[in-house]
């Protein structure tokens, strides 16, 4: 735990596209001072540790004794070598989806962060996404939860199928609006351009009654982030791409207008288009202005927890979670013929 007024110590393991955006905004966040760099490729490493004014190093071991933060963001299969050390020194540490290559490995990754008494952050970014933060303070109790995460072929993060790369963000999405155990599932999907699988397509049931669609793919022509949730309160829908999100209501006028409205034949429904959208049912779109982006959000709230000695907004135990349903559903891909 460290006091709130001084600037904390980080660093940043891993810098590929995702560390280097870590470190960049670590560089620009008040709350903290970048210090070092780590990163098998030298020359790489030690031109951006140049052009941001801190330390390069080749390997974890290098790292100065006194940080106070460590951001992990190097291929899955590296997370435990990496981690477990940090954690066990009592380093906060937040660590780039998914937690682990495997359950048993994050679940290692937890028991030492437990050991080391210190906070384990895990990074679920879309958590962040400033609809979704609307969304979480409406308090509506999701009924029906339909998501598309679509990508084009990009070459990266080859070492997982889509399900650990792209799906496990609305799995964690899912898994922590919903608030309920998985009952069953039903997935189809395989490979497409990999031996792993690049299109995923799963239906969730949970014990609560909630049911979820989940389509990801990085074998598409264009990309999509959408998310639309259903609940009795109303229909929430989220493109996570444009920054954009809509909800639908009942408006003050509900209980009079659907009875008027059973008796109007299509021309004068169509007469009625705005009392309809405005009293009737109340369409609005989510202010989203005035929130951060959502990496920056997340690395700020890694800090602030770190400051304030409290638990992160994704906690390891959230990236267990997400990391156990995935594997699930790959199990599931991997047990029908594609």
């Amino acid at each position: 735990m460290t006091g709130g007024s001084r600037r904390l110590r980080v660093a940043v393991v891993g810098v590929g596209h995702l560390g280097t955006l870590h470190a960049r905004i670590y560089r620009e966040n008040t709350r903290c001072e970048l210090v070092a760099l780590v990163d098998p490729q030298g020359d790489s490493v030690r031109a951006l540790a140049a052009e941001l004014g801190c330390r390069a190093c080749e390997d974890v071991s290098e790292l100065p004794g006194d940080l106070d933060a460590v951001s992990i963001a190097v291929p899955s299969t590296l997370h435990a070598r990496i981690a477990i050390p940090l954690l066990e020194r009592g380093i906060p540490c937040l660590i780039e989806k998914p937690l682990a290559a495997s359950v048993s490995e994050a679940e290692s990754i937890l028991a030492a962060a437990r050991r080391g008494r210190t906070q384990l952050a895990v990074g679920h970014v879309e958590r962040f996404q400033p609809g979704l933060r609307r969304v979480r303070e409406m308090n509506l109790e999701p009924r029906f939860i339909e998501c598309h995460r679509l990508a084009p072929f990009s070459f990266r993060s080859l070492d997982v199928g889509v399900v650990h790369d792209l799906m496990i963000h609305d799995l964690d999405l899912i898994l922590d609006l919903v608030g309920s155990p998985v009952a069953s599932l039903d997935a189809a999907g395989g490979g497409v351009l990999t031996e792993t699988e690049d299109l995923a397509s799963v239906r969730l049931v949970f014990e609560n009654g909630a049911r979820a669609n989940v389509t990801a793919s990085r074998a598409s022509l264009q990309p999509m982030r959408r998310f639309r949730l259903f609940s009795s309160k109303g229909y929430v829908s989220l493109d996570f791409t444009k920054n954009y999100g809509l909800i639908v209501q009942k408006g003050p006028e509900w209980e009079q207008g659907r009875t008027a409205l059973k008796h109007m034949d299509p021309a004068q429904l169509a007469l009625q288009k705005d009392w309809i959208t405005t009293r009737v049912l109340q369409t609005s779109e989510l202010d989203l202005t005035g929130l951060e982006r959502p990496l920056q959000a997340e690395l700020d709230s890694f800090l602030r927890s770190v400051q304030e000695g409290r638990a992160p907004q994704v906690t390891g135990d959230d990236g267990v979670r997400a990391l156990a349903l995935a594997d699930r559903i790959v199990a599931a891909l991997k047990s029908q013929p594609f």
